[in-house]
């Protein structure tokens, strides 16, 4: 037993290992195993006898080889190097801005080598300004407004939108900060698609919570129907959608939440609690949005007029 000890390194080295580990998410470099006291013989011992467990090139996990999501950010970081950032739609999910099901991890860097790397999406900007990288639970990332950038050359307009209201609800991101970074960077993808949204959208306006509300956006948008408020105050109720200056709540249903008795009794509360305030409610089911678009769209038009 202590003849194996010798062979991988003297107790005091694991605990340096484990120290540097548990600030990186159970991760290291082969230069801060080298800095614990290993040699790289005895890196390649620790990674025989499954001790270490390789990520990238010179980057291992210690003691197993499965990973969370911070610790496989931090992987790919350290894999590219000083200076290395998660960037795009990885920065995205980190912020928690938006759900990244990419598999890919995006990674920022001004370092030459080579231009991907197993499991990772790497950028190389024309310019990154020191004020537009961050850290995040301890991982080098670019800010939210910076991400936004990055993201606003690929996202669909809706999309975008939604990220620039999930950025304001979080208090990641404030208009003047958007339209600051979109000024400062004109050559960048990014920067038009940015500024549209800007003059165009009010973030924090839209945010749904469901897809079923997101379709019924996406209706309001392709009949030319005024956006209304989304998931608003009214008489002390949250509400799926306000036309403020019709008094006009609608509510969309789906049959998760609503089709069961209990639920039907609460929404006729609710309807009644509005009527009360001066406002009336029109519901429209999943099936009706999905297959009866126009009729809804009639409905809120004579609604509206009324």
């Amino acid at each position: 037993m202590c003849v194996q000890r010798a062979e991988v390194g003297p107790p005091h080295v694991d605990q340096r290992i484990a120290a540097v580990a548990t600030k990186q998410y159970g991760v290291v470099t082969r230069a801060q195993l080298r800095a614990a006291g290993l040699s790289d013989a005895a890196i390649t011992r620790r990674a025989a006898a499954a001790r270490l467990h390789r990520v990238h090139r010179g980057v291992f996990s210690v003691g197993h080889a499965v990973l969370g999501d911070r610790g496989r950010l931090m992987a790919a970081v350290l894999a590219r190097g000083h200076g290395a950032l998660v960037s795009h739609a990885s920065a995205a999910a980190l912020w928690e801005l938006r759900v990244n099901p990419s598999m890919l991890i995006d990674i920022t860097t001004h370092r030459s080598g080579r231009r991907s790397l197993a499991g990772l999406r790497v950028h190389r900007p024309r310019t990154l300004r020191e004020d537009e990288v961050a850290t995040r639970h301890r991982i080098p990332v670019t800010t939210p407004a910076r991400t936004i950038l990055d993201l606003a050359a690929t996202l669909s307009e809706r999309d975008l939108q939604r990220t620039l209201d999930e950025a304001h609800v979080r208090r990641l991101a404030t208009v003047s900060s958007l339209d600051a970074i979109a000024r400062a960077h004109p050559g960048h993808h990014g920067a038009g698609n940015l500024t549209r949204a800007l003059r165009h959208h009010a973030p924090g306006t839209t945010l749904t919570r469901s897809k079923l509300e997101e379709r019924f956006i996406a209706l309001c948008d392709r009949h030319h129907l005024p956006r209304p408020s989304v998931n608003t105050r009214v008489a002390g109720l949250t509400v799926d959608f306000l036309f403020e200056a019709q008094r006009l709540v609608v509510e969309t249903d789906g049959w998760q939440f609503h089709g069961h008795r209990a639920a039907f009794e609460r929404d006729r509360r609710r309807d009644a609690a509005l009527a009360r305030a001066g406002y009336r409610t029109l519901r429209f089911s999943h099936d009706q949005l999905t297959t009866e678009p126009h009729a809804v769209i009639a409905t809120i038009v004579a609604a509206r007029a009324a």
